[in-house]
């Protein structure tokens, strides 16, 4: 019985050793050899200091940048998830309501449908293009400068559905307002 102990205990820890350990480490550097940027976080840097991650989205309120969808978590990484409402929930419908005359108010016309809903994450970094566009006026209208500056740059940054994950032509939140600030209206951080 006691061989028994002996012989289990040794196959736990090299297990462990191998699996936990060795097997973690080999993976990890072939991922910092492969791909150092996505193994890293994707993150965006500006000088010395990191601004954001490509992947997450960020809660930009300034009138003077582009805004991304809702987020249903407040754009928290630790509890990221949908809201788990469905389309009869009295409550969803108040959220798009209000979300969609908020838009109005601000922006004139209707709103975009990624603007009032919410993604499965609550942090998709991306807006559809037809949302950026939507922006361009508000945006142009608080930096004081030309609309044909900013839609340059929208269709610049504009990323065509993919073929793997299907979806809309879309750009990157955080990638246009960094570009913006870069370009048009002096650098500062978003």
């Amino acid at each position: 019985m006691k061989n028994d102990w002996m012989i289990s205990l040794k196959f736990l820890t090299l297990s462990t050793l191998l699996l936990g350990g060795a097997y973690t480490l080999a993976i990890t550097g072939v991922a910092q050899l492969a791909m150092p940027g996505a193994a890293n976080g994707s993150l965006v840097v500006r000088g010395d200091r990191v601004v954001g991650s490509r992947l997450l989205a960020q809660n930009f309120q300034s009138e003077r940048y582009f805004w991304p969808r809702p987020s249903a978590v407040d754009y928290g990484t630790v509890p990221s998830g949908a809201s788990n409402l469905g389309p009869t929930s009295e409550r969803l419908q108040r959220l798009v309501l209000e979300r969609r005359t908020q838009w109005t108010a601000r922006h004139g016309g209707p709103a975009p449908l990624d603007m009032v809903t919410t993604s499965g994450s609550g942090l998709d970094p991306h807006i559809s293009l037809a949302s950026a566009r939507a922006q361009i006026e508000r945006v142009a209208r608080a930096r004081k400068i030309k609309t044909s500056e900013i839609e340059h740059l929208v269709e610049v940054l504009g990323e065509g559905a993919s073929f793997l994950w299907g979806g809309t032509d879309r750009v990157n939140v955080l990638r246009l307002n960094l570009a913006l600030d870069a370009s048009v209206g002096g650098e500062s951080t978003p």
